[in-house]
C-alpha cells in the first residue's frame, strides 16, 4: 500500500554546519521510511546533494538500496541513477520514486554491480552520493551471486577497491563522492573498516575534502548488544564515518 503523503519536505530544515552530524528523527517526509533495513537517513542525501551538486546534475547512487538517495534527488531536481545488485531492493526504490507531483528531477533505475558500471560513460556523473553495505553486518540477500553484503572485511575490502575504481572512472573533473560507511567489532576488538575503505578511495585517486562523524540512532541490536558491553567491557559503536572526497 501507497504510503499517504502530507509533507513533502523536512520541516525547518538547515544545511549541517559542522563535521558532526545527529539526526534522532530518521525522516518520514515524501515518500521516506525507515522500512528498509539498513537505509540512510534522508537529512543525509539531502544534505549532500544541496551543498555539493546543483539542479539538473546527475547525482549517482550505486548502492541504491530502497532508494532514499533517488527521493531526495528527484525532489531537489537532480536527474539520479540508481543500480543495485539486488532485485527486490529495486522493487521498493522504483515504487518510492513513482511519485510526480513535486521535484523536477528524472530517476532512472537500474539492476547492476557497483564494480561495473558500464553503461555509464567516464566523466559523466556530476554527484556520487552512496551507502555501501558494511561487509556482512547485514546480508542484503540470501543468494544473489556478487552481492557484497555477503562478504566477510577480509572479503569485501577487495571488492570495495573496484567499486572506488569505478566510481572515480564515472565521476567529473572537480565533482565529489560522498560515501558513508561503518566500523564493525570482531571477538572484542574494533575493526577500522571505515578508514580501510577511506585508503582505498584515496588509492583510487580521490582527494579527503571531509569526514564527517555521524551519530546513530535506535540501531535494532541496541538492547542485546549493550547487555554484552557491559558483561565482556566494551563500547557500543555508536557512530560512522561520512567520507566527501572530490576528484
Amino acid at each position: 500500500m501507497k504510503k499517504n503523503i502530507t509533507e513533502w519536505e523536512p520541516k525547518n530544515f538547515e544545511l549541517e554546519g559542522t563535521t558532526v552530524w545527529s539526526f534522532p528523527e530518521h525522516g518520514s517526509w515524501a515518500t521516506h521510511d525507515s522500512k528498509y533495513r539498513g537505509n540512510w537517513s534522508p537529512y543525509v542525501p539531502r544534505n549532500i546533494i544541496l551543498r555539493y551538486s546543483k539542479e539538473n546534475d546527475v547525482v549517482l547512487d550505486q548502492f541504491v538500496g530502497g532508494g532514499t538517495t533517488l527521493v531526495e534527488a528527484k525532489l531537489l531536481n537532480r536527474s539520479a541513477v540508481g543500480v543495485d545488485i539486488n532485485p527486490e531492493a529495486l522493487k521498493i526504490c522504483r515504487e518510492k520514486c513513482s511519485f510526480s507531483s513535486v521535484g523536477g528531477g528524472s530517476t532512472d533505475v537500474r539492476l547492476g554491480d557497483a564494480r561495473n558500471l558500464g553503461f555509464l560513460d567516464d566523466e559523466s556523473i556530476d554527484l556520487i552520493c552512496t551507502h555501501p553495505p558494511y561487509a556482512d553486518i547485514i546480508r542484503y540477500s540470501k543468494d544473489i551471486d556478487g552481492d557484497i553484503s555477503r562478504c566477510a572485511v577480509k572479503d569485501f575490502l577487495p571488492e570495495m577497491e573496484k567499486v572506488a575504481a569505478e566510481a572515480y572512472r564515472v565521476l567529473r573533473h572537480g565533482k565529489f563522492c560522498a560515501v558513508l560507511m561503518g566500523d564493525t567489532r570482531k571477538k572484542g576488538h574494533v575493526v577500522p573498516m571505515s578508514f580501510e575503505v577511506l585508503k582505498i578511495f584515496e588509492n583510487a585517486g580521490f582527494h579527503v575534502k571531509e569526514i564527517i562523524i555521524k551519530e546513530q540512532h535506535n540501531c535494532r541490536a541496541t538492547g542485546f548488544w549493550k547487555t554484552n558491553s557491559i558483561k565482556y567491557n566494551f563500547l557500543l559503536l555508536a557512530h560512522e564515518y561520512l567520507f566527501v572526497f572530490d576528484k
